[in-house]
């Protein structure tokens, strides 16, 4: 049977192009991230980025789904900047975005700030979260867990509209045939990362899945790559994994790394799921294969 492959990247945190910081900016949260990035741009290097592409669109996989943090300050420059470089990616109906939370960091509120990215979001057409993608066996169900949050917080949050559409998304039957993936930037399952950078309706979001069920849930967030997993429906466990950044060098960060997803229906109904590792090793510049390794068989 053939295989459906879903690559899977995250927080590229692309370089502030000129223009990203203007000195209103110095009475927001865009200030701290200013000085922050004095730093973090010596571990997200553009050439690292830039060599993470160039593997993947070697591997050309049959959709890419980023995870967030295609910025660094929220700002409109950065924000055109990101669709720039989308653009350079491929059609954006190959692609699947989901805002991070230095995405939303400062600036006017709700997702209408991602308008910029309405072609990568969904195939609604407009800025609106959950959007469910149907890409050959796959249901990408896309949330946005990206809102401003008080200086030094990273949190992120659904909220209960959006969690309440997610809830019957999931029930409806026209999905149950599917491998149904739920994307985010935020990892949902405790202790993935501190309670500073947590999503704070992560317990509301697991009883989703413990009820409806979802084959894969996939994220970013943590800068590392991440193997986990929450309640399913009837004492199941839905996989969860993370990525590290796609962007960073190996400098006491995990190093830039990116995951295929291998989708493959099973004769006897259901799917069996296997992950295909790539990225930078330690002492190497290049890319190559890190590992592979399969999923619990899912129905």
């Amino acid at each position: 049977m053939s295989i459906y492959r879903i690559a899977h990247l995250s927080d590229p945190h692309l370089p502030p192009p000129r223009g990203a910081f203007g000195w209103k900016d110095i009475f927001t949260k865009r200030l701290l991230s200013r000085i922050a990035w004095r730093k973090k741009r010596e571990v997200h290097r553009p050439e690292v980025l830039a060599a993470l592409v160039a593997d993947l669109k070697a591997a050309a996989p049959d959709h890419v789904v980023i995870s967030g943090d295609l910025t660094n300050f929220a700002s409109r420059t950065e924000i055109a900047a990101a669709r720039a470089w989308l653009e350079t990616l491929g059609a954006p109906a190959d692609f699947t975005v989901s805002p991070g939370n230095h995405d939303a960091l400062a600036g006017r509120g709700g997702a209408e700030r991602f308008a910029t990215w309405t072609p990568w979001l969904g195939d609604a057409g407009e800025v609106s979260f959950p959007q469910v993608r149907v890409r050959g066996p796959a249901a990408i169900f896309n949330l946005c867990s990206a809102v401003r949050t008080a200086p030094h917080l990273a949190t992120g949050r659904l909220g209960d509209d959006q969690l309440q559409r997610l809830d019957a998304l999931l029930a409806d039957p026209v999905h149950a045939d599917r491998f149904r993936i739920v994307v985010l930037h935020h990892p949902p399952q405790k202790g993935a990362v501190t309670k500073r950078k947590a999503l704070e309706d992560q317990e509301a979001l697991r009883a989703i899945l413990a009820r409806r069920g979802a084959d894969l849930v996939l994220h970013g967030h943590a800068h590392e790559s991440l193997v986990g997993s929450v309640p399913g429906p009837n004492g199941s466990a839905i996989p969860v994994l993370g990525v590290s950044s796609a962007s960073a060098k190996p400098s006491g960060h995990s190093p830039a790394r990116w995951h295929t997803i291998e989708i493959e229906r099973r004769s006897a109904g259901g799917y069996r799921a296997k992950v295909v590792a790539r990225g930078i090793e330690p002492g190497r510049d290049s890319l190559s294969e890190l590992g592979r390794y399969s999923l619990a068989d899912v129905s």
